[in-house]
């Protein structure tokens, strides 16, 4: 924990923080509650994991997200959560101990939060923020037949929330949602999603960017893990060993995406470095 959490990034740090579970360390076929669920926060500046917590399921992520928290150094970064890490206890966490700033998640776990935040978002669409300060940011992306449109609205006018929302959310200073169109042959789906913020300063591109940032760690952590790893495959499962080849893996991998001396990806590189260790044995 110490070696990994010394791999800072430069400048205002993006931590993600989202679990991931072992597919195959259950016990038994017919019991797979007792796989191995894993919280890691991943930086995405430079993609590399900073710590990990065991919890024993999904559903224990929120007793898993503050434990995490007290191994790292925070200042001045901006922490993403997805839903499951949208409590009142973490956002004060992250903020008056971890001097740090929030992106949380809002979905249905938090009913009357989710409730206002949204009716607040979808009027003043409707109404295109009239009289409203917000600022506004518009991407298209495609490629293979696929467009997708993303736009982002933020605002600071969290005084029409209720005053228990208010009183609730510790430095609650901003609002935003990200809606995301995507067009694939011909067929359209439309998706809103809701977040709050502790960040005062009004940047919907900023927003946005630490939205997309947030699934880094499943592009750039949980895929590499099973892609190049193979963690989902892994049969490991007896007493504490799932747990701790999961280590071993994201410290090969943080080791693996610090070396630039090869120009290749990380399934080449870890089969170039394991040649290169064997070549230094035998001699």
């Amino acid at each position: 924990m110490h070696w990994m959490s010394s791999l800072k990034s430069s400048g205002t740090k993006l931590i993600a923080i989202d679990g991931k579970s072992i597919r195959r360390s259950f016990e038994h076929a017919w019991d797979k509650s007792g796989m191995v669920h894993l919280v890691s926060p991943f930086a995405q500046a430079n993609h590399l994991v900073f710590g990990q917590v065991a919890v024993r399921d999904k559903s224990n992520e929120i007793e898993a997200i503050p434990r995490l928290l007290e191994l790292l150094d925070l200042t001045d970064s901006v922490v993403t959560i997805d839903a499951m890490g949208c409590q009142k206890r973490i956002a004060e966490q992250i903020v008056v101990q971890k001097k740090a700033d929030y992106v949380l998640a809002v979905k249905e776990n938090q009913p009357a939060l989710h409730e206002k935040v949204k009716r607040l978002l979808d009027e003043a669409i409707l109404e295109k923020f009239a009289g409203l300060n917000h600022d506004f940011i518009q991407t298209v992306d495609g490629d293979h037949g696929r467009i997708e449109t993303r736009r982002v609205w933020m605002t600071d006018e969290i005084q029409h929330l209720p005053q228990f929302i208010l009183n609730d959310w510790t430095s609650l200073a901003s609002v935003a949602v990200v809606e995301s169109i995507r067009e694939i042959n011909g067929q359209n789906s439309v998706q809103r999603r809701y977040f709050i913020s502790s960040i005062a300063t009004v940047d919907a591109k900023a927003m946005g960017a630490y939205v997309r940032g947030h699934w880094s760690v499943e592009n750039n952590l949980h895929w590499q893990l099973d892609v190049s790893f193979g963690e989902d495959q892994c049969r490991i499962r007896k007493d504490h060993g799932a747990e701790n080849f999961s280590r071993l893996r994201r410290m090969a991998l943080n080791l693996a995406k610090s070396d630039k001396s090869l120009k290749v990806g990380i399934k080449a590189k870890r089969k170039r470095l394991a040649g290169t260790n064997l070549i230094s044995l035998n001699s």
